[in-house]
């Protein structure tokens, strides 16, 4: 059986998300959309990290709290994934972040890999796959495939809006990662985007639409 999906159910993701599915949002405010929908989609992704104790002094006295003990890796996919890289970073301050450029060729929906900055055994237990758009999933099968020869033990993907036809991409090609997202939509149009979606999210968060 493959991993969950985990579709959010919090107001506050799902008020923020349909302000980033309109057309009108400018880049700025998406930027701040995106920022603040990935910090939400973060703690969920992540509440099953691993603990262990450790000594704190408070004013009042000494007393054992818990801090996380698994070594956490962000990995966007370039360019689109750096939004929720950087409020995920912002959550975790101690996670390491490995970048994957990875583009889908208009012509044959394929991924292409034009840049991959991860080290042959990168120092991570749980690493989080970061792309905004789970659409044809080729991109993501690609970015765990990469991982997954690094030896990295534990896996999640995480993403803003999915595609029914990109989930199921995924979990057949990656049964064992588990997936995070904000939104499920009803489908892919005859060019490979999302519908209803947000357009692309690279332009929209960049300006370059």
């Amino acid at each position: 059986m493959p991993a969950p999906v985990s579709v959010s159910t919090h107001p506050l993701i799902q008020h923020k998300l349909a302000r980033l599915r309109a057309a009108a949002t400018k880049p700025p405010e998406f930027r701040a959309l995106v920022a603040a929908i990935s910090h939400g989609l973060f703690f969920e992704a992540t509440r099953d990290l691993r603990l262990a104790p450790i000594g704190v002094e408070t004013p009042l006295t000494q007393t054992t709290c818990q801090h996380i003990a698994d070594r956490v890796g962000l990995v966007p996919v370039l360019r689109a994934g750096l939004g929720m890289a950087e409020a995920m970073l912002e959550a975790l301050p101690e996670a390491v972040v490995w970048h994957l450029g990875l583009y889908r060729d208009h012509a044959t929906l394929k991924p292409v890999t034009y840049y991959n900055k991860m080290p042959p055994k990168p120092d991570m237990d749980v690493a989080l796959v970061l792309d905004p758009m789970l659409a044809t999933g080729g991109s993501a099968i690609a970015a765990i495939d990469i991982l997954k020869t690094t030896g990295t033990p534990r896996i999640i993907f995480a993403g803003l809006i999915a595609a029914p036809e990109g989930v199921a991409a995924l979990q057949a090609a990656h049964p064992d990662v588990p997936v995070f997202l904000a939104a499920l939509d009803s489908r892919l149009n005859e060019v490979g985007y999302i519908v209803p979606g947000l357009g692309d999210a690279g332009d929209r968060q960049f300006g370059t639409a």
